[in-house]
């Protein structure tokens, strides 16, 4: 399950949108299969252009992009942060991946030792470094959390709806053969009140024959007698069948409503 199979992603991403221009920091959704379902939004040169510009430090981001979890600190030394979407049940589509920012003023004796290591350009990856903001780590939980709780909101909202209308189109198509099937009951009703006034009439023949034949007829008049109480039988049976076809019909005008 894919949340793009649900959810309108223009709203998705218009809700990234507005929390990366309201907080200025670093955000991108990326699905369960680790592909990314957002733009990317405020990412800095130092993480795009030189951090994940080298194979290995691609490598190492993308681990992180799969693994961090809450705040922590990235391979590079930048402060990251990682959110589940999930849905109520708890299963997992994605994640809201961010941050690229410092919680103070860097060492910047450590991250030429980075550069050395990745392999690359030190000075450049300094200055780039000088660029990336400062945010405490209180301030990039908050918006990390605000971040999670309204992307979990609307992806949860959408599956329900979602779910929700499944269940109408059945229970709709269900409404649909139910009105048919009634139809055809209705119909069959009608099949049965004709043979009760068929049989009806034979029973009247029967037992006028009978009388007729006097001694002899003994035999007509049982007959006339089984064939008026099947008659009778019918009459009933046919009269419950309506009275349930015409309950069921009701009940689905009610739900049609």
């Amino acid at each position: 399950m894919k949340i793009q199979d649900f959810c309108d992603m223009d709203e998705f991403e218009r809700i990234m949108s507005n929390w990366a221009m309201a907080t200025g920091l670093a955000t991108v959704a990326v699905g369960a299969d680790g592909e990314y379902i957002s733009d990317c939004y405020n990412f800095t040169d130092f993480c795009i252009k030189y951090t994940r510009g080298c194979e290995e430090g691609k490598r190492r981001c993308e681990k992180c992009d799969q693994e961090g979890k809450g705040v922590y600190y990235c391979h590079a030394g930048l402060m990251d942060f990682g959110i589940p979407i999930t849905l109520y049940d708890g299963t997992v589509l994605g994640n809201i991946v961010g941050g690229q920012v410092l919680p103070s003023g860097p060492d910047f004796d450590k991250f030429r030792e980075k550069a050395r290591e990745l392999g690359i350009p030190e000075e450049e990856y300094i200055e780039a470094l000088k660029k990336v903001k400062i945010r405490s780590k209180e301030k990039i939980e908050a918006s990390a959390t605000l971040l999670g709780d309204v992307i979990n909101m609307y992806v949860r909202s959408c599956y329900v709806k979602k779910y929700n209308d499944n269940i109408i189109g059945k229970l709709t198509n269900g409404i649909n053969e139910a009105s048919k099937q009634i139809e055809i009951v209705n119909s069959v009703t009608k099949r049965i009140e004709g043979f009760s006034g068929r049989q009806k009439m034979l029973a009247l023949n029967a037992s006028i024959e009978a009388a007729r034949a006097g001694e002899v007829g003994k035999g007509f008049t049982v007959v006339a007698k089984e064939v008026q109480g099947l008659a009778n039988n019918m009459a009933t049976a046919s009269n419950e069948i309506k009275i349930a076809a015409n309950s069921l019909t009701k009940t689905i005008q009610e739900l049609n409503q």
